[in-house]
């Protein structure tokens, strides 16, 4: 019999083997650096048509996110609910990633829209079926609610090191500087080694997170044997539209991953034209992130324990998303240096520094608060939807590149960016404008972010009477099925 006393403290082990679940998403994040370049001034693929791939792939993970979320909390196997979706995701993510670098040479511009269509589609098909049943294997791993900020700040912590590291490994080696480019994303040549490397990467970290993590399968909360129904979905998805918690960290999350991932793609154009900088220049952004990664997880704890999850996260936020974007800001109205000063380099990594140091307690936090977030719903409702629940976050992420990267790529096709651009050509109009995106319009969706997680309701006073309530709930099902082993 399972029992029923809520989990505390989770070992090392078992944290560090959730952990390298993060490593297949910080491969996908570092070679995002070069998707929209590489198909649009590369393959020579529209801004516009790359906007059609993100929208189209973004509805795609709509629909299909939730419905896999609650597929996975009710799936029944000798290997639990979650493992068998996240081992079945290592084919569609491999194959998808190693082909979307990887594309057949010669296309024209419209079967090159196609085969980004087909790829990215692939790509968001294994991520869908491996993020979501880890993130709510995270959940589930502990029901403490400092243990699941500890948790899920390991998993961001490996995360975000292998995100930089990578990052800047993609730049310096598979993309540095030549004779002939003096920026290396621009040159063909070098993407199949990107595809080849980055898709034996995601296969190996997927197979040790699934393997690494079996073992925690009998502890984690039984499936509900009885005959499930489709309408039930329907239901679970009103019962948490109707949680105002949920609703609001969703909605909040959405827009400020949204902003990051406009400024993802945009950033890449306005260091390349506006700020004139190399693959190897580009690479130290990837460097001032370290910092930070390594005070992330004692900072959300601390800072949680002080603020409480809500206003930690608003409040870092707005700090950081004030650095982050004021160099972009500066430069538009004429104070910020020429690129050729020398404190040019000084001043712009300075600003991100500062801005990127508490950055990642956010996503710490949030993960935080979904899984108590499942709590709640199990107290409202009496069931356990951790794969629902999660599923926001896996498509807020992958929003990051969708809805971000659609808003940026029209954006590019707004202000008339050209084909084959370089430095010397772009109009001091096309310039403000990629500034204008990185900078105020960034500022401006992460204020409206905010304004949503202000809605959040859930404190560790009120998540403390929630699960006194749960563990005697448990108790006494336990007790019933001990009584009426035949039920």
């Amino acid at each position: 019999m399972r029992e029923s006393a809520t989990r505390g403290k989770v070992s090392l082990k078992t944290k560090l083997a959730f952990s390298t679940g993060a490593l297949e998403e910080a491969m996908i994040a570092a070679a995002t650096i070069a998707t929209m370049l590489f198909y649009n001034q590369v393959l020579g693929v529209s801004p516009l048509l790359c906007g059609y791939v993100f929208l189209t792939a973004s509805i795609f993970d709509a629909i299909t996110d939730p419905l896999v979320g609650w597929w996975s909390d009710h799936f029944k196997s000798k290997w639990g609910r979650r493992h068998p979706f996240m081992l079945f995701s290592v084919i569609p993510l491999t194959v998808g990633f190693y082909l979307m670098y990887a594309p057949p040479s010669d296309l024209t511009e419209i079967q090159y829209f196609w085969w980004f269509m087909g790829t990215m589609i692939l790509l968001r098909i294994g991520k869908t079926f491996y993020g979501i049943p880890h993130d709510a294997l995270g959940a589930e791993l502990t029901d403490d609610y400092h243990e699941r900020t500890t948790i899920f700040g390991f998993n961001a912590v490996a995360g975000m090191l292998a995100g930089a590291l990578l990052g800047a490994a993609v730049l310096i080696v598979i993309f540095p500087t030549t004779g002939e480019y003096e920026n290396g994303l621009l040159n063909p040549e070098r993407y199949p080694l990107l595809a080849s490397v980055g898709a034996v990467w995601i296969c190996l970290t997927l197979l040790i997170c699934v393997l690494g993590t079996r073992d925690q399968i009998p502890h984690l909360h039984p499936v509900d044997h009885k005959k499930v129904e489709a309408r039930e979905y329907l239901q679970e998805l009103w019962a948490l539209i109707r949680n105002p918690s949920y609703l609001s960290l969703c909605t909040a999350w959405l827009v400020m991953l949204v902003s990051g991932g406009i400024l993802a793609v945009v950033s890449t154009y306005t260091f390349i034209y506006c700020f004139e900088l190399s693959t190897e220049k580009l690479a130290i952004q990837r460097f001032v992130l370290l910092p930070g990664i390594f005070i992330a997880l004692p900072l959300a704890a601390w800072l949680t324990r002080k603020l409480d999850k809500k206003l930690t996260v608003i409040y870092t936020c707005i700090v950081c998303a004030t650095l982050v974007a004021l160099p972009y800001s500066l430069r538009m109205i004429g104070w910020f240096p020429d690129n050729d000063s020398q404190w040019m380099l000084w001043m712009l990594f300075g600003s991100l520094f500062l801005g990127f140091l508490a950055l990642p307690v956010i996503p710490i936090v949030i993960d935080s608060q979904l899984a108590d977030i499942a709590d709640d719903h199990e107290y409202r409702t009496g069931r356990r939807s951790e794969g629902v629940i999660f599923s926001i976050r896996t498509f807020a992420l992958k929003a990051t590149a969708g809805f971000g990267g659609l808003v940026g790529a029209f954006g590019l096709e707004y202000i008339n960016f050209p084909d084959n651009a370089t430095a010397a050509t772009l109009t001091p109009e096309t310039i403000n404008g990629l500034l204008f995106m990185s900078g105020p319009l960034y500022w401006m969706i992460v204020a409206v972010g905010m304004l949503f997680m202000g809605m959040y309701q859930l404190t560790e006073k009120r998540h403390k009477e929630i699960m006194t309530e749960l563990s005697s709930r448990r108790a006494a099902r336990d007790d019933d099925a001990s009584l009426n082993p035949a039920a």
